[in-house]
């Protein structure tokens, strides 16, 4: 039970924290200028950075506490129940804030006969193993000619997915990559690596109507020239995840048994894919 005792003593102290490699760029671009060390704790690797040690051992749980009640109180009322989150973050928070106001105002409007429990928001292909192209489509606004995953052959546990690509000479960037020497570009390798990993990450979130942005790569390693009629797997599996929003992740595309390509990837779940360039 969080009473104003508990509060004082046990969560306001904990601080909000980050992932080095999520705030990085927003650094480079001059942007975050009003945090810092002083109000933030920055994990880097299996380092913490911080100005003073962890004022709790599980203080990052304890500030997602902190989130969750800062959250719900834009309620405006007092609320007794018994909260169970997972994975928890301030737009998921919001959203919960909001389904109770509109109960609420429904049980003031009914006399006090409260509504039935709204229907649990569908989870985005949480429970397929496998897509085929129609499901691809449905789950990413790609379309022709910058698809590059015909099929997902399998998630595997919450954190895999391995998904097939295949090369044909019809590809329409073979025409000028190269005459007389078709070769797949390696950035479309890259892509098709990313979308896979974007598939993933919509699954684990369970965001419906959204898009994986993808915002940088790095230990690119391309082995060996992908040709017509080869055919890609392509197998990336989640390394982090900060709030179903940003995400990081290895992966490879191999063709036959021979590794083509490799990379470490981020991205990103964005609300509106049209604000973005």
């Amino acid at each position: 039970m969080i009473d104003p005792e508990v509060y004082q003593t046990q969560i306001a102290a904990a601080r909000t924290f980050t992932i080095y490699e999520d705030i990085e760029e927003l650094l480079k671009l001059g942007k975050i200028r009003g945090g810092s060390l002083d109000c933030a704790v920055v994990i880097k690797g299996d380092s913490i950075i911080s100005k003073e040690p962890l004022r709790f051992k599980d203080e990052f749980v304890r500030h997602k506490i902190l989130d969750i009640i800062g959250d719900v109180l834009l309620l405006g009322r007092p609320l007794k129940a018994h909260l169970v989150a997972t994975r928890p973050g301030h737009a998921i928070n919001a959203e919960l804030t909001k389904l109770l106001a509109e109960r609420l105002e429904e049980q003031k409007k009914g006399g006090g006969r409260a509504k039935p429990a709204p229907a649990a928001l569908p989870v985005v292909l949480a429970n397929e193993t496998s897509l085929d192209i129609r499901r691809v489509l449905e789950t990413i606004p790609h379309r022709y000619p910058f698809v590059m995953v015909d099929r997902v052959l399998e998630f595997r546990g919450e954190d895999t997915i391995v998904a097939l690509k295949n090369v044909t000479i019809n590809e329409p960037y073979f025409n000028g990559h190269f005459p007389g020497n078709p070769v797949m570009p390696g950035v479309l390798q890259l892509e098709a690596m990313a979308q896979a990993a974007g598939i993933l990450m919509l699954r684990i979130s369970g965001q419906a109507s959204k898009t994986a942005y993808f915002m940088s790569a790095d230990k690119v390693k391309f082995r060996r020239p992908v040709r017509p009629g080869d055919q890609l797997v392509i197998t990336a599996k989640l390394t982090k995840s900060r709030g179903g929003k940003l995400a990081t992740a290895t992966a490879q595309c191999v063709v036959g048994e021979e590794v083509v390509s490799s990379a470490d990837l981020m991205f990103m779940i964005i609300d509106d894919p049209q604000g973005m360039a």
